[in-house]
């Protein structure tokens, strides 16, 4: 019987180093996220369809 191991730094080896480097990414990630989302639907009227003039292009 082998023994699990239920961490999954742990288990892939990340060193405290690449642990908050990852963590640094995640949060900016997110950051970048929310503020696509906050310009998306800044300044729109509630219960109605966003403009088309505002969506950024695909």
């Amino acid at each position: 019987m082998t023994n699990r191991i239920g961490n999954k730094d742990i288990a892939q080896h990340r060193g405290k180093a690449e642990k908050k480097d990852i963590k640094r990414t995640n949060i900016a990630r997110e950051a970048i996220k929310k503020a696509i989302a906050a310009s998306k639907y800044r300044n729109q009227v509630r219960n109605q369809p966003a403009p088309e003039a505002f969506l950024p292009p695909a």
